[in-house]
């Protein structure tokens, strides 16, 4: 049988049974948090009570104004959908030009090298046809 002093005991055991009590920094924590934790509780609250209170006294006014609320508020979603979608617009051309420059930049040596060759053949193929002129 295991001897009773080696067997393991859980953490919040140990915590639980310590001579003496908590510690003067776990004191400290829960006097200090305790009342910083029931502020903030309590602000929580006053804000949920303006919420309601503000949302009530609204609630009439939005049903009031409803026939100007929603046309405006679609208005101003499709002016800045319109925005949004000519800047998309306007990065894909500026992206698009980009490409095609890069492109061309690229594809400039094998084109003088392609242009050099056709060049050098028309010039022989003239030489061919004087040649055989002047035979």
């Amino acid at each position: 049988m295991a001897d009773p002093q080696h067997q393991q005991r859980h953490p919040t055991q140990n915590l639980l049974q310590q001579k003496g009590g908590p510690s003067t920094s776990q004191v400290i924590a829960v006097v200090t948090l305790l009342p910083v934790g029931g502020v903030l509780l309590f602000l929580a609250g006053l804000t949920l009570a303006g919420s309601l209170i503000g949302l009530a006294l609204t609630t009439p006014l939005f049903l009031i104004f409803s026939p100007v609320l929603v046309p405006a508020a679609i208005t101003i979603g499709l002016a800045v959908l319109g925005f949004l979608s000519s800047g998309a617009f306007g990065v894909t051309a500026l992206s698009s030009f980009s490409w095609i420059v890069n492109y061309f930049r690229q594809a400039k040596g094998p084109a003088k090298e392609t242009m050099g060759f056709m060049r050098d053949r028309a010039k022989e193929a003239g030489q061919k046809v004087q040649d055989t002129a002047r035979s």
